[in-house]
């Protein structure tokens, strides 16, 4: 059986292949997911994984991953992805961040997401630290 890092190699293979029922295959039907950025944005179920994803491959064309470094602890996969692609409308897609995922049984049973769109915008870090602190 696969362990948690063949698991999210083959999740990015089925990203690059844009191979939908190969990539809803890899998540156990009770899968959950957690945005701790975004809490509004967790859900359960493999069907919205579906939804998501049936959504992601009909708006961004050319949609690649990339898996960066990951690491191993026990049955979480820890992983660095970067998600690249060109959207409808001709704008670039590009998302990086962390997933952790939580693997039993050759299925992903959860997710921790930490993945946001790429800001290539001018600024400093001293303009983000007061972005986040003053009102």
């Amino acid at each position: 059986m696969e362990g948690p890092l063949e698991i999210v190699e083959r999740l990015a293979r089925a990203v690059n292949d844009h191979d939908l029922e190969a990539l809803v295959g890899s998540f156990a039907e009770d899968y959950e997911n957690e945005t701790p950025a975004h809490p509004v944005r967790g859900f359960r179920g493999r069907e919205q994984v579906r939804r998501n994803w049936e959504q992601m491959f009909a708006f961004v064309t050319g949609l690649r991953a990339e898996v960066g470094r990951a690491a191993l602890d026990g049955d979480t996969a820890w992983s660095e992805w970067e998600l690249t692609g060109t959207r409808r409308d001709g704008s670039p897609h590009h998302v990086r961040g962390v997933v952790i995922f939580g693997v039993r049984d050759g299925l992903i049973r959860w997710a921790r997401f930490y993945l946001e769109p790429v800001d290539l915008g001018a600024g400093t870090v001293d303009d983000a630290v007061r972005e986040q602190v003053v009102r």
